[in-house]
């Protein structure tokens, strides 16, 4: 009987293969038996582990998303310490803009899927959605946090604001991917609108002239 570690390695390896065939040829375009040829395994094995492509695209996007996290970690660390609560917003909004393969790769990974739900009952049926619910709760902590430091204005609503920033944010995301706006620009968008969202010395310290395009 193959070991636990052998399943681990082998449900990784299908989901790297899913990642890639769908970042070449588009969610559309994905099937088993192209995920199976890609990741070089066979067919019936994908099948054992995923059972349908909802499933393992909802799989491959938790995963995207874990990877996403450890980036926005490494984005933290690199920034002086402690970083201050507007500087973790930021840096999970920057993270979450498609400004390289792998954020962008990401990025159309799930808006895609958010389309093909509108239309394929099965891909609809999971919990595709739950991503972006994590990632607003964790947006409307952090900004509670900012509220109670005094780096938040007293009259905004966390969890209103946090459901802002994450709509702004892939409204953003999805301009930079059809290239109206470099991901530069995306990013003093963001600024400009943070800008007016924290005050104090954590809101003041990063504001400078800024012309949105």
């Amino acid at each position: 009987m193959p070991r636990t570690a052998d399943h681990a390695q082998r449900r990784a390896q299908i989901i790297d293969g899913f990642v890639r065939v769908a970042a070449r040829d588009g969610v559309h375009a994905v099937t088993m038996r192209g995920v199976a040829a890609e990741a070089g395994v066979s067919l019936r094995l994908v099948q054992y582990y995923f059972e349908t492509k909802g499933r393992l695209m909802l799989v491959a996007l938790r995963h995207l998303e874990e990877r996403s996290h450890a980036r926005w970690a490494d984005r933290l660390a690199a920034q002086p310490q402690p970083a201050s609560p507007r500087a973790r917003v930021e840096a999970l909004l920057a993270e979450a803009l498609p400004t390289d393969e792998d954020s962008r790769t990401f990025h159309i990974l799930w808006t895609s899927c958010a389309m093909l739900a509108m239309t394929d009952p099965d891909l609809a049926a999971q919990s595709f959605a739950q991503g972006p619910d994590r990632l607003e709760a964790q947006l409307a902590g952090l900004l509670r946090q900012a509220q109670s430091d005094g780096l938040l204005d007293e009259g905004a609503d966390p969890d209103t604001e946090s459901a802002r920033l994450l709509a702004l944010g892939h409204g953003l995301g999805t301009s930079v991917l059809v290239g109206r706006r470099t991901p530069e620009a995306a990013l003093r968008v963001l600024r400009y609108h943070l800008d007016r969202v924290f005050t104090g010395a954590a809101g003041s310290s990063s504001r400078q002239t800024r012309r949105c395009p």
